[in-house]
């Protein structure tokens, strides 16, 4: 402690020439640490759902799931970190299902590729598996840089079931396609969306509206989204009934977002003779997202097809989904609807 002697008069009112003195203390200076706090420690987490864990070593793999009566219920669709739902032939649609922290013992029903596959899948990386093709969707593929697994091609990991006719039965053993990844095509895939912390700190539920159900219409397909506030989950329906796997029963998500698209119509055709619609993938429109039982609409963006999809408010804020898996309804903007209750 540091003191400083200071001649002053006395309480008694002694004149100071008494001789009288006080003793005053002086506290010490106080120094204050300016070093600006510690920044907030890093979260490890799988890149395609936000989950903190250390994501494995392993590649993305998208698998192509086939969605027409004759292939419900499907197998091994809810461990797929991220489904997108396409408009195919017919108006019917069609699931581009994405897999890495899960991985399934089986998959199916496996169908064949379209010419947006390679947009959507060009951002993860890795590999995507299809029954077969035509040859210019298929190398869409090749050209951005995926490894493809095809039934026609002689790949293994595929089988056929003898509860199902064909086309309906081809279904695959997903760790038997990620063993034959090559070097190129063994990373794991690259963050997609942005995700917050946690489910409360979603875009969504602090910033969005209130929402008990989503009706996503295409044109001959009618899927819908009820939330489900005691497990958390958004439940999902075809045509109204429970939309079911043979392995986990009702398909959920976590978030479900719906991208406004454009179809166009290509010159190719089915072998039925249907023309081949395509997806645009590449460009911006409108998005409603919903997580938590709320939604939010804003803005998707997609530069080219190695970039993923960026969710934003009008205001340009990027949207955070609940860490989970995403279900991505590409909804044409033209004879299709989308309605939230």
């Amino acid at each position: 402690m540091v003191a400083a002697f200071l001649m002053v008069a006395g309480c008694s009112g002694q004149d100071p020439q008494d001789g009288a003195t006080e003793i005053v203390e002086v506290p010490p200076e106080v120094v204050v640490d300016k070093a600006a706090p510690p920044e907030p420690a890093t979260v490890v987490a799988w890149p395609l759902t936000g989950v903190a864990g250390e994501p494995a070593a392993r590649p993305a793999m998208s698998i192509k799931i086939e969605n027409s009566n004759a292939a419900r219920p499907q197998t091994g669709l809810q461990a797929a970190d991220v489904v997108w739902e396409q408009m195919v032939e017919g108006g019917i649609t069609r699931f581009n299902a994405v897999y890495h922290s899960a991985i399934p013992e089986e998959v199916g029903p496996v169908r064949s590729v379209r010419p947006m596959d390679a947009g959507i899948s060009a951002a993860y990386g890795g590999l995507i598996v299809f029954s077969g093709g035509q040859a210019p969707f298929v190398q869409a593929v090749r050209n951005v840089g995926l490894q493809v697994l095809s039934h026609d091609g002689g790949q293994a990991g595929f089988f056929r079931t003898s509860d199902r006719f064909a086309p309906h039965n081809l279904y695959g053993t997903p760790q038997d396609f990620l063993d034959q990844a090559d070097d190129a095509h063994s990373a794991a895939p690259p963050t997609q969306f942005t995700f917050a912390r946690t489910a409360a700190a979603a875009t969504a539920v602090t910033a969005g509206t209130p929402a008990s159900s989503l009706a996503v219409n295409f044109p001959q397909a009618h899927p819908g989204w009820t939330w489900d506030a005691g497990q958390g989950l958004w439940l999902r329906t075809e045509d109204g009934a429970p939309a079911g796997t043979t392995d986990t029963g009702q398909l959920t998500a976590v978030n479900v977002v719906v991208l406004r698209v454009d179809v166009v119509t290509t010159s190719y055709r089915d072998p039925g003779g249907a023309p081949v619609p395509e997806t645009v993938v590449v460009g911006s429109g409108e998005a409603v997202v919903a997580t938590g039982g709320q939604t939010i609409t804003g803005t998707w963006s997609k530069p080219d097809d190695a970039s993923p999809v960026t969710l934003t408010t009008a205001d340009g804020t990027v949207i955070e989904l609940a860490p989970g898996n995403t279900w991505v309804e590409l909804l044409p903007t033209a004879n299709a609807s989308i309605s939230v209750g």
